[in-house]
């Protein structure tokens, strides 16, 4: 709670054991065979860096009511009462994803979370991160911002990554991972990881949840969302959209 409160984001190594993480696994594996079809979980592809031509899976989200393993984990397990306890009060999921960063799956740019419209729902958001597959520095590892302390602010504008020069006066360290590990690292946090350079996918787990004080905002989330960056099934055809933090 100390180490947490100081930077925002801890390390908490070996959070799950073993057999919880085969089943996790499994779980993903499940998500990924079934078909997309609009209704169901939302499901998200990018070219790939090695080849344009191929498609790979971004990620999946909003799968927790598709899915009764996913959902009691992310609302009735350890996991769910470890971010009450960092938020200090009853927790509430606000949305979830899988990011597979399949080998020649592109990184994320440095960002912070909030800086997606997200004040609009809530002030401040918890999300933790569980390592599904061995994070390595060459397959793209979580890299957080460190020496800002605690933030309570954006660094940027809305909708765009952090820029070279806002984030002159700090550094980023990536954090390799093992399955089961899991970071929590609160909405103000700047985070960010590199592509895939390697032949073994790298999938990691999120959940997202804001205090309870400030209501259930997942499905406004989400509704305005798939307004505005609708799984690519439901894409209207012709309709350009823009992934933009």
């Amino acid at each position: 709670m100390a180490a947490f409160g100081a930077a925002g984001w801890l390390l908490a190594p070996a959070f799950f054991d073993g057999t919880a993480m085969a089943e996790i696994s499994d779980w993903i594996d499940d998500l990924s065979a079934r078909p997309e079809v609009p209704g169901a979980h939302w499901v998200y592809h990018q070219p790939s860096l090695l080849d344009p031509e191929q498609k790979l899976v971004q990620r999946i989200e909003n799968f927790c009511p598709h899915h009764q393993g996913f959902e009691t984990l992310a609302r009735h397990s350890l996991l769910s009462r470890a971010v009450s306890q960092l938020l200090k009060g009853p927790s509430v999921l606000f949305k979830e994803k899988i990011n597979f960063k399949e080998p020649g799956g592109a990184g994320f740019e440095l960002h912070q979370d909030q800086q997606a419209g997200w004040s609009r729902y809530a002030p401040l958001f918890v999300t933790a991160m569980v390592c599904v597959d061995p994070a390595t520095i060459k397959n793209g590892c979580l890299e957080v911002a460190c020496g800002l302390g605690r933030l309570d602010r954006l660094i940027a504008d809305e909708w765009r990554p952090i820029s070279e020069e806002e984030a002159g006066g700090f550094s980023t360290r990536p954090f390799p991972t093992n399955p089961g590990d899991v970071i929590f690292f609160d909405s103000f946090v700047p985070h960010a990881s590199q592509a895939n350079t390697t032949q073994s996918p790298r999938r990691m787990l999120f959940f997202t949840y804001n205090g309870l004080t400030h209501g259930d905002q997942r499905d406004a989330y989400h509704v305005a969302k798939r307004a505005s960056f609708p799984p690519d099934v439901e894409r209207a055809a012709g309709a350009e959209y823009k992934f933009r933090v």
